[in-house]
């Protein structure tokens, strides 16, 4: 799917960063399922660390590259391949189970989850578990 496109999922599939179509077969019905699992109609760009940096610095105050970016209006889901890749195999997990739950993730922070406190933590972790599971993703907190 090229840039700019109308995905299934009801939003648009950017992919600037041509690593995730070589990491991640099937990449856009995996952002399509995670999607629909997480009930979720935002836009999704796969792009790299640097772009994720920048916007992170812009709009946050942190100048690094994060995994995962969302924003509300319009929403949207924002994801560095660098940064997901070295965390999927600092996890032991392949880049597609990580993309699945940081797509869950940040659908989940679009519907109103945070983890900033330990309790909301918790409720966003037993959440994405469920969702995760339903994709057939292994818990990722479950070795916690």
């Amino acid at each position: 799917m090229e840039p700019g496109s109308t995905s299934p999922f009801g939003g648009e599939l950017v992919i600037t960063d041509r690593r995730w179509r070589a990491h991640v077969p099937h990449v856009m019905c995996l952002v399509a399922r995670a999607l629909a699992v997480a009930g979720c109609n935002a836009s999704v760009a796969l792009t790299d660390d640097r772009t994720v940096q920048r916007l992170n610095y812009r709009d946050r105050g942190k100048n690094k590259p994060t995994n995962v970016l969302t924003y509300e209006q319009p929403p949207e889901i924002l994801l560095a391949f660098g940064q997901v890749a070295r965390e999927a195999a600092r996890e032991g997990k392949s880049i597609a189970q990580h993309l699945a739950h940081l797509l869950v993730h940040g659908a989940l922070h679009l519907d109103g989850y945070d983890h900033h406190h330990p309790g909301e933590a918790r409720e966003m972790e037993a959440e994405e578990a469920r969702l995760l599971r339903r994709l057939g993703v292994p818990n990722p907190w479950k070795s916690r």
